[in-house]
């Protein structure tokens, strides 16, 4: 498989993200670092919109067909909105963009996009801040990856 397509599939990956295809295509398949960054760059933005696109299409889908999503989607709507409702109406876009800005473990784009569609965000907004934190990431991880190679 091209390291290339093997870098943009990585970079959609929930959990690895671009937290493991830019390290993966700078180190292990030798690329030029502007072709990392905009392979993994384009791969988890379309991820995103993916995810805004079709996270709601899908709860529907369960909440109509299975008791049990049915009621495990409710349960965990109203959980998280009634423990985290007013610390992230606060902080909301500064919150969406730092979850994803930030590569820590458990962050990222599929955790925004997740709470994007709990908290109700529009896409517009969501893709927006999710796609600027990403570059924001993706620059740390960028750095943090060259800097290790020259240590």
């Amino acid at each position: 498989m091209n390291d290339l397509f093997q870098v943009f599939l990585i970079s959609m990956v929930p959990v690895f993200e671009m937290k493991a295809s830019i390290p993966m295509g700078i180190v292990l398949f030798n690329l030029p670092v502007w072709q990392v960054f905009l392979i993994s760059f384009l791969g988890n933005t379309f991820i995103c919109v993916f995810l805004l696109t079709f996270l709601e299409v899908v709860s529907d889908f369960l909440v109509k067909h299975s008791s049990f999503f049915k009621k495990f989607i409710t349960w965990l709507f109203e959980r998280t909105r009634r423990k985290n409702l007013k610390k992230f109406e606060s902080y909301r876009d500064l919150a969406l963009f730092i979850l994803v800005a930030i590569p820590l473990p458990l962050t990222g784009t599929w955790t925004a996009c997740l709470c994007a569609f709990l908290f109700g965000i529009s896409f517009r907004r969501s893709f927006f801040l999710i796609t600027l934190g990403s570059l924001v990431a993706s620059f740390i991880i960028i750095l943090t990856t060259l800097g290790i190679i020259n240590i």
